[in-house]
């Protein structure tokens, strides 16, 4: 049992160590690292303005939508899904930025029951 723990801790710290690991020909065999997405930053925005807005309801699942460029302000578009009291429900939160600076407009935030 010791044995096996150790190979385990042994692979996972091989793993960790060599994070590109890569055959002569450039050819990657194994990426550790993902890039971080573009809407990350609104997703999190989204999330605890949520939170605020729903301060007894549990955040259960998450989903990015989409983005809607625009010239001159943009619109990232999310669906959170909530519990509270036993009872289940969706919010759509759209969030409206300066697609340039990417200065904060407004957050829209519309319930749905599915």
């Amino acid at each position: 049992m010791l044995l096996k723990l150790f190979r385990l801790v042994s692979i996972v710290l091989c793993l960790m160590v060599m994070p590109n690991l890569s055959i002569g020909d450039g050819t990657h065999i194994l990426q550790a690292q993902q890039e971080i997405p573009s809407y990350a930053k609104w997703g999190s925005l989204a999330v605890r303005k949520t939170k605020e807005r729903y301060p007894d309801a549990a955040i259960v699942d998450y989903l990015h939508i989409g983005k809607e460029y625009g010239t001159k302000t943009s619109t990232e578009k999310f669906k959170l899904w909530l519990r509270r009291g036993g009872k289940e429900f969706g919010v759509f939160v759209d969030i409206q930025f300066e697609t340039e600076s990417e200065k904060l407009l407004d957050i829209k935030f519309k319930e749905t029951d599915r």
